[in-house]
């Protein structure tokens, strides 16, 4: 590492967009560090990165996947993040304790368009971040390489910089140039590139390119400057330097280039990141963490395994922890360095290594952990959920323990959301599309035993009424002794929507006693429950104007049943009308998808543009400000992913109740009275 001084352990988070090649290049970063004996084959799920049972039958990254590997040395930790937008939440979670980020993506511009979310995430936050430009083996390559690099200059807001350049035979990539070094280097088979002659042919474009790297560095310091413009040549340690300290600072993306599953560019890689990459304590003052003190590590990651119990995933910025050590109150069961899905006990760990730490219950993804406490570190959100599935056991007992288990899942993935809903007695998984929330239950399986049936949620339907009424309601029960005795005249009305159920008594002469209104009361919000369509009642006056009671046979049960036979007898006369939840949205997706979104939301069921702006913070894309049914929520993502190369997104929240009449409202009142004659058996 040309004479750079060893430093403390580093982390590396590999992350991209799905099937850019992010585990293939784990592969060959493992092999020529030679942490790996020979590679595993994606294909044959034999790779460090996709070890897990639900990775291999999905054939795609679901987890953040951990190495721990020796590099000239040093210790590197490799995070192998998943690239599927339904799995970001791990990645995002990786990033915050890295190092350095390398962000690969495939030789091809058409897909540059697919790393905008994670090259935004990464300007946005400031995390010191690299390019790979994965299989660039396939035909083709060479001719694509410069359209690749405008094409992801338009995803991300910091310049990038070719940190190479290809010497080409035709159309195909056959080697490297270094533009800090000016060597040339041919690729050989599997093995380490070789040192080459730099061609007479290549000597233009190497010049032009070297020149261009030099201008970006030079914008960026007044010294480096001063030397282009009195045109001395600067040493390659000065630009090594300037290279360092503009990729700690964010302030540029270096671009390499490579295959990673012909081992082409991997030591190229390697070397970058090896002398250019931040060390711990700089990404702990970029984190706002003090770097000096007592102990202090973050969990990124909490896993629920089999046999082993809780395992905090995590980075030490300050001091060391031996297994067995208090915090917070507890004592580390286990000290566990990662490689795939081998855990490795040691008897300690220090600064910078990231890993897995037993049995620390109070600890939380996102928290800090020192020798006394647990404490909140800045960290990223749960993202919000998109599509949701109702769950049912197969199994009669198995409830109590369904809860249990959903509880882990979201501790392991906060991007999952458990909803009991007391209306309908649903236990609801909300979740980041249909991918997550399968491979969630698969991890009900495979895990905890739990076999599941799933239905689509119930959508919370309500009613009201349009029209005004006045009714009696009379209960009289008499059995022997003392009998049951309640008489009320109500007036019923509509109110605004939104305004909720509000009850008056306008009893004169004491025809009713006082302490018997609450009962009425009572009564009336019992039965709008569920009203004459099978739906809670919402927005209505209720006006207790007249009544009678019986000195010994009134009670609280009779007013309140009386109250109810009101109700009863009393809604279908006005004019009770069905009420659907309407949703607003903001659809986020590059602007020249802006146009297929808004057809999307207006081809559905009383769908409402309100119209669209460029998103904030994000290059080149729009929000769509929309109105929706909560009815048509169902698969939305899916089809917008599938008209925005798999990264459009939205968010949203309640926005308002709104009449539903006609053949849509006949069909859900009919749904709903099937369902309750069901209940009742």
């Amino acid at each position: 590492m040309n004479g750079k001084s060893l430093s403390q352990p580093r982390v590396a988070a590999l992350v991209g967009p799905s099937l850019s090649g992010k585990t293939s290049l784990l592969e060959a970063l493992l092999l020529a560090v030679g942490a790996l004996p020979k590679k595993g084959a994606v294909k044959d799920h034999a790779t460090v990165g996709d070890s897990s049972l639900e990775a291999k039958a999905r054939g795609m990254s679901t987890e953040t996947t951990v190495a721990t590997a020796q590099v000239e040395g040093e210790s590197w930790t490799f995070l192998d993040c998943p690239g599927s937008v339904e799995f970001q939440q791990e990645a995002l979670q990786a990033l915050l304790v890295a190092d350095v980020a390398v962000v690969v993506v495939d030789a091809d511009p058409a897909r540059a368009m697919a790393a905008g979310p994670v090259l935004q995430f990464l300007d946005a936050r400031k995390i010191p971040h690299v390019i790979f430009i994965n299989k660039v083996d396939l035909p083709g390559s060479a001719s694509r390489l410069r359209d690749c690099l405008t094409a992801l200059q338009a995803q991300s807001a910091r310049p990038l910089v070719m940190r190479e350049i290809p010497l080409k035979e035709g159309e195909n990539i056959v080697g490297f140039v270094d533009l800090v070094s000016e060597h040339a280097y041919g690729y050989k088979g599997h093995e380490d590139a070789e040192l080459s002659q730099l061609p007479d042919s290549a000597l233009p474009e190497e010049s032009e390119a070297r020149r261009e790297l030099l201008e970006r560095l030079a914008d960026l310091d007044d010294h480096l400057l001063e030397e282009l413009l009195e045109e001395i040549q600067p040493t390659t340690e000065e630009i090594q330097e300037n290279l360092r300290k503009d990729l700690k600072d964010d302030l540029l993306v270096e671009v390499f280039f490579g295959s990673g599953e012909q081992d082409h560019g991997i030591k190229r890689l390697l070397n970058a990141l090896a002398q250019e990459a931040p060390e711990v304590h700089e990404t702990a003052e970029r984190l706002g963490l003090p770097t000096e003190g007592a102990f202090l590590a973050q969990a990124f990651k909490t896993l629920h395994a089999p046999h082993v119990g809780k395992l905090s995933f995590a980075r030490i910025w300050r001091g060391e922890v031996a297994d067995g050590a208090p915090l917070d109150g507890q004592r580390v069961s286990g000290v566990y360095r990662l490689f795939g899905n081998q855990q490795q006990k040691q008897p300690r760990a220090g600064v910078g290594e990231i890993v897995a730490l037993g049995h620390l219950d109070s600890l939380k993804t996102g928290q800090g952990i020192t020798g006394t406490a647990v404490i909140d570190l800045p960290w990223v959100e749960g993202l919000q959920p998109l599509a949701a599935i109702s769950l049912h056991t197969t199994k009669s007992g198995d409830e109590v323990k369904l809860g249990a288990a959903l509880g882990k899942l979201n501790e392991e993935d906060p991007s999952l959301q458990l909803e009991q809903n007391p209306e309908t007695h649903e236990q609801i998984l909300w979740g980041q599309g249909d991918i997550h929330l399968r491979n969630a239950l698969d991890r009900l399986k495979s895990r905890f035993g739990l076999e599941v049936k799933t239905d689509a949620p119930t959508v919370p339907y309500r009613e009201t009424i349009r029209k005004s009424v006045q009714q009696h309601g009379r209960f009289k029960h008499q059995s022997g002794g003392h009998g049951a005795f309640g008489d009320v005249h109500l007036e019923v009305s509509p109110r605004p929507r939104g305004e909720g159920i509000l009850f008056e008594e306008r009893i004169v002469g004491g025809v009713i006693p006082r302490q018997f209104f609450s009962s009425v009361e009572k009564g009336i919000r019992e039965w709008a429950k569920q009203g004459p369509l099978g739906f809670p009642v919402v927005d209505f006056h209720a006006a207790l104007f007249h009544g009678s009671y019986h000195s010994v046979d009134s009670s609280d049960a009779a007013f309140q049943q009386a109250a109810r036979i009101a109700m009863a007898e009393g809604m279908p006369k006005c004019s009770p009308v069905l009420l659907e939840p309407i949703l607003a949205l903001h659809l986020h997706a590059p602007s020249e998808f802006t146009a297929k979104v808004q057809r999307m939301v207006t081809g559905r069921r009383n769908g409402q543009i309100l119209g669209f702006d460029q998103r904030e913070g994000w290059l080149g894309w729009d929000t769509v400000s929309a109105k929706l049914p909560q009815s048509e929520l169902k698969d939305l993502i899916t089809e917008l992913r599938s008209l925005t190369q798999g990264i459009g997104t939205f968010d949203w929240s309640f926005s308002h109740l709104q009449e539903v009449e006609g053949r849509e409202a006949d069909r859900v009142v009919e749904t709903r009275k099937r369902s309750l004659a069901e209940a009742r058996g």
